[in-house]
């Protein structure tokens, strides 16, 4: 499934945590893992530092991906470890397209505090510029993280993002003989009362049948059985959280529409909600800029 795994860090505690996660995905697929680190050598970072900042962050860089290399190579996985100057996020996107990478892994926050989750951190970033799947891993959680997964839940409503997500899901579900999980969101918790008519509930419900058919087929087309169905409603990042903690899912898949900002994710904002609160890994598959209409 994936060759060659990159992980970004830090050497935070939460960048820490998520690399045992990144070890496990390349020791499953047996793939080499690219140890990061990126030098903030940004405008903003060097106003807020002084001295000899390239070869202070230069050596830290290198004592942290020395080390997080090391755990690596204890557990027989190839690793290429490497430092890098500049803006992080750019840093990270770029070397994914010059290495070749096949997935990147991160965790939704790092060194600049708990407060500072996915929005707006570099992580959203890569999510919405790279090429290539983006695992985003809360490092705040209840259950320990598991790879490969059991059950993986694909949101899905129909939209371009969502295929892309059900294409990615389908993969993930083949190759590591998971179960996949695809759950439907009849949103009615902003519908007013003259909204929520017999019609517009009908209308709402075949909508709903239709998206989850549309799925259903294209998994049963990739010879993939036994599929989950479901159709819910309510507020979608809540029916899609408490989904996951219903059915133990292991990873999410989601889809994001070209080069955005959250407000404009698939299922109105709600990819934006979940990732910064999903007790699970969430992994996000981006639409080639080439493929959105709206830059034409």
């Amino acid at each position: 499934m994936y060759d060659q795994i990159l992980f970004p860090t830090d050497g935070s505690e939460p960048a820490d945590t998520v690399l045992d996660y990144a070890l496990q995905i390349a020791s499953e697929h047996e793939a080499t893992i690219h140890i990061l680190n990126v030098a903030d050598t940004s405008q903003d970072s060097l106003v807020r530092i002084r001295g000899n900042v390239t070869d202070i962050l230069e050596q830290e860089g290198e004592e942290i991906v020395t080390e997080a290399a090391q755990r690596a190579t204890e557990r027989g996985i190839p690793v290429v470890s490497e430092v890098l100057q500049g803006d992080p996020y750019e840093a990270i996107t770029d070397y994914s397209e010059q290495s070749d990478i096949g997935c990147i892994v991160m965790p939704t926050h790092g060194r600049r505090g708990l407060q500072r989750f996915l929005l707006g951190s570099v992580t959203e970033r890569v999510i919405n510029t790279a090429e290539v799947p983006v695992i985003a891993v809360n490092p705040d959680r209840n259950r320990p993280l598991a790879y490969p997964p059991q059950r993986i839940l694909v949101p899905t409503d129909g939209s371009r993002g969502a295929a892309l997500a059900l294409t990615a899901g389908i993969n993930a579900a083949k190759t590591t003989d998971a179960r996949l999980h695809l759950l439907h969101v009849v949103e009615t918790g902003s519908l007013g009362p003259d909204a929520r008519s017999v019609l517009k509930e009908g209308e709402l419900s075949e909508r709903a049948h239709e998206v989850i058919d549309e799925a259903s087929e294209r998994a049963r087309e990739a010879s993939l059985d036994p599929v989950t169905n479901v159709i819910q409603h309510g507020e979608p990042s809540k029916v899609i959280r408490d989904y996951i903690a219903e059915n133990e899912i292991d990873l999410a898949v989601l889809g994001t529409h070209g080069r955005t900002d959250f407000s404009r994710y698939i299922m109105g904002g709600v990819s934006a909600k979940l990732v910064r609160t999903s007790p699970v890994p969430v992994m996000w598959v981006r639409e080639s800029d080439a493929d959105d209409p709206s830059d034409s």
